[in-house]
């Protein structure tokens, strides 16, 4: 039994680590996806399927962008370049007689890794305040009574010109006819 044997075990050491390891990393991910909603996990599925242009279970750059744009996360090239260099792989060679360029692809596991680590670090009171930007047109600080009929008929509610009234009165709590950032805050953390 010599050294070559010891570097045998130590390599078979090594393998055996990695596997734990890529197997707690696994159980992690499984149970932070667990966390979401099943309604979230469908959200990042559809979003990777929609926009996953060529079918092949793998997103780009540009598709990545887009998908995680649709999920309410704008992110800078730097950010998305980051997460495709940590959990993407390298494109494979489409024809064996002309120069490969690999770029790094996402695949949809990896994805929604990525995505529920986003959704889960998200700070609700930001998602909130963005709700508030919708309905204040013009950046005004207050949602109005005419913020509120416009927002119903987007959205295509057929409310009455009393309901839109009493919501506005129900949640006034400074009783200037308009709902401020803080009232909405208040209302969505109750």
């Amino acid at each position: 039994m010599g050294p070559a044997f010891g570097s045998q075990q130590q390599r078979e050491h090594q393998r055996l680590e990695r596997e734990r390891e890529l197997l707690e990393r696994e159980r992690r991910e499984k149970e932070e996806q667990n966390q979401l909603s099943e309604e979230q996990r469908e959200e990042i599925k559809e979003a990777f399927t929609l926009f996953d242009l060529d079918k092949d279970q793998k997103i780009d750059y540009h598709e990545l962008k887009v998908a995680m744009k649709a999920l309410g996360f704008d992110l800078p090239k730097a950010e998305i370049l980051s997460i495709l260099q940590s959990h993407g792989s390298p494109s494979e060679p489409t024809n064996p007689n002309l120069p490969h360029h690999p770029r790094l692809l996402l695949p949809l596991a990896q994805f929604q890794t990525v995505m529920t680590q986003k959704i889960l670090a998200r700070d609700p009171r930001d998602e909130i305040l963005r709700a508030f930007e919708l309905f204040d047109e013009g950046g005004k600080g207050k949602i109005n009574l005419n913020d509120l009929r416009r927002v119903a008929r987007e959205l295509g509610e057929g409310l009455e010109e009393e309901e839109l009234a009493a919501m506005i009165d129900e949640f006034d709590l400074d009783g200037d006819g308009a709902i401020n950032r803080d009232e909405f805050l208040g209302i969505c953390l109750q």
